[in-house]
């Protein structure tokens, strides 16, 4: 659950930080008032490069968010003995958190459909790629972490 809550809203800001930073930038670029003033051209090239961070370096942290995440989430689960006897209660509650998963994957379809975010969720693609397929991916997880921590358990002994 906390892998998929994170990567929602982590998603979700840089989805609308993009969009704000685009109109900012836009406005810089537009401005008159700073073409008066010396510092005119490196605001607008702040600007301009701030804004070309978002599709490339903020885009592919996501990534390495998500399998960070994800390997943290594996150290961690290897701590923990479990009898294998709760393995079934261990399977249900990994269907409930993939059906949530899921849930959290169509919030941020959603709002990525908008007619004013579609154009910046295109340039996410890293970060539209990993919502698009979050179930998948917290299944993936889900079935490596029940592994871990039921394979660890006879070794324990």
């Amino acid at each position: 659950m906390f892998i998929g809550i994170v990567l929602l809203v982590f998603g979700i800001a840089i989805l609308f930080g993009f969009k704000i930073m685009g109109e900012i930038n836009t406005q810089i670029q537009a401005s008159d008032v700073l073409a008066e003033y010396d510092t005119g051209s490196h605001a607008r090239d702040a600007s301009s490069t701030l804004t070309g961070h978002f599709s490339g370096i903020i885009d592919n942290s996501f990534l390495f968010l998500t399998i960070g995440l994800g390997l943290v989430t594996l150290a961690l689960a290897a701590l923990v003995r479990v009898h294998p006897i709760f393995i079934a209660f261990y399977f249900i509650g990994l269907v409930i958190v993939i059906f949530l998963s899921a849930v959290f994957s169509n919030i941020y379809q959603e709002m990525a459909a908008s007619t004013e975010l579609i154009a910046v969720a295109d340039q996410l693609t890293f970060t539209s790629l990993i919502l698009n397929y979050l179930p998948f991916i917290i299944g993936i997880f889900g079935i490596l972490i029940m592994i871990v921590m039921y394979k660890l358990w006879n070794n324990a002994e």
